[in-house]
């Protein structure tokens, strides 16, 4: 990222999108230019390039605090001079292990548009940095502020797809894995993170469904450009995330439901095995107990150990009834 001391008029510069330097205190704003319009990139944010932009521009105080906010919902804020959005794109953050919600603030007017953002965005970089440095993508991108915000949101609105698609693949993945009951634990784990993930998209894309399907009406003041196609192309793109994440959704629930199935089954198997061993032990565990007791036994020890033999005997069946009995009240057999 290049650094530049305060900019100039508004505009100027050459076509490489150079920007004027006065002296100043250096700011993270960087520009874009063609013609009339200016392209500002403002990248991490301080309170310094705010308050240029609210001298330059004279934007609302409230939007600019929503630009160093991260608990802004997507929105349009429609002012007789200019538009404030935020958007909110699905970013994963492989440090976490979690999606989270990038969110990218824009002003745009009549000659100008102003995108304020964390630089974590790779599509809309990469944007940027060819209209600095590419005269065809400048000239393709650039025709107004209005088609210029329209080659953003769709840029970054594609960028959503393949994180949608990777997900499916995952779950594919898991679900391959499923019935592996050597990786049970490690499936569950996996299922536990997928949802998270499709619970954190669907939230990022729902709500930036209203704000893109109603950007068609609010920005054609900013271009002389018929969008009528290109912003429903951009709705349909957003619709085909969200059924994918919708399908992943139902897919999510029925693997869990399929792996409670398998470990509710391997846990059965587990216990019919031990259960079986248990009973196999308990005649060889009565004969020693018996055997074990320090009493006489018949033909060891005379006609007392008979008595005495015959009397455990006794309690032991009176105990097994007791618990039949006992067993049969409660309804368990």
């Amino acid at each position: 990222m290049r650094w530049y001391r305060n900019i100039g008029r508004l505009g100027g510069g050459d076509s490489a999108g150079k920007p004027n330097i006065d002296n100043g205190e250096i700011l993270r704003i960087e520009q874009a230019v063609r013609g009339e319009l200016t392209w500002l990139n403002v990248e991490r944010p301080t309170r310094r390039e705010l308050d240029y932009l609210a001298q330059e521009f004279h934007f609302h105080p409230l939007d600019l605090d929503d630009c160093l906010s991260r608990i802004q919902r997507p929105k349009i804020d429609e002012y007789e001079e200019y538009l404030f959005i935020v958007f909110h794109f699905p970013l994963f953050r492989k440090e976490a292990g979690v999606t989270v919600a990038s969110q990218v603030s824009v002003f745009i007017g009549d000659n100008y548009l102003v995108t304020i953002h964390d630089g974590v965005l790779k599509p809309l970089v990469k944007l940027f940095s060819d209209c600095q440095t590419n005269d065809a993508t400048r000239e393709a991108t650039m025709k107004s502020s209005g088609y210029l915000l329209y080659r953003i949101t769709d840029m970054l609105v594609d960028y959503c797809l393949p994180i949608a698609n990777k997900i499916m693949q995952n779950l594919e993945t898991a679900e391959d894995e499923i019935f592996d009951t050597r990786r049970i634990g490690r499936v569950a784990r996996e299922l536990s993170l997928l949802r998270r993930d499709i619970i954190s998209n669907r939230r990022v894309i729902w709500s930036m469904k209203a704000v893109i399907s109603s950007l068609e009406h609010k920005t054609q003041r900013y271009t002389t450009e018929d969008l009528e196609v290109f912003w429903g192309d951009v709705v349909d793109h957003v619709d085909k995330t969200w059924d994918t994440l919708d399908e992943c959704k139902e897919i999510i629930e029925g693997l869990h439901a399929a792996q409670d199935s398998v470990s509710s089954h391997h846990t059965n198997e587990t216990m019919r095995v031990l259960t079986v061993i248990a009973t196999i032990m308990m005649p060889l565990t009565l004969v020693a107990s018996i055997y074990g007791m320090n009493i006489g036994l018949p033909e060891v020890g005379g006609e007392k150990s008979l008595i005495s033999f015959v009397i455990i005997i006794s309690i032991m069946v009176l105990a097994i009834i007791g618990m039949l009995i006992f067993f049969r009240y409660r309804r368990w057999i």
